[in-house]
């Protein structure tokens, strides 16, 4: 009998690729890299404090939080960190990833890159 060999590495999430890929394609701060994280609430996305707005030294800060759709919410939710209250703020929903992705990635009004 021919084994089915196991899987060195598990299936990447395609959402977290999706998020990956788009925010290469970001307007602020391309020369920093962000990563993305799952956690129990959804997509977490930290990137080094460039601006040094937040964290005086540069350091790595959340900045987004992508939840997914979920029970009574069917669609996506795009948060963004208030870091003096230590809090997700909810800035947008949709039914779609991709406009979420375009708003974090665009960040015209500069409330995920502060």
């Amino acid at each position: 009998m021919n084994a089915v060999p196991e899987a060195r590495n598990p299936p990447r999430d395609l959402t977290l690729h999706r998020l990956e890929r788009a925010l290469k394609e970001r307007v602020r701060y391309r020369f920093v890299q962000p990563q993305v994280f799952m956690d129990e609430d959804g997509y977490r996305v930290e990137s080094p404090c460039c601006s040094r707005n937040v964290d005086p030294s540069g350091g790595t800060i959340a900045i987004a939080l992508l939840k997914p759709p979920v029970g009574e919410h069917p669609c996506w939710t795009l948060c963004a960190r208030d870091h003096q209250q230590q809090a997700w703020v909810e800035k947008e929903r949709a039914d779609q990833i991709e406009p979420l992705l375009d708003l974090l990635c665009l960040d015209s009004e500069r409330c995920f890159w502060p």
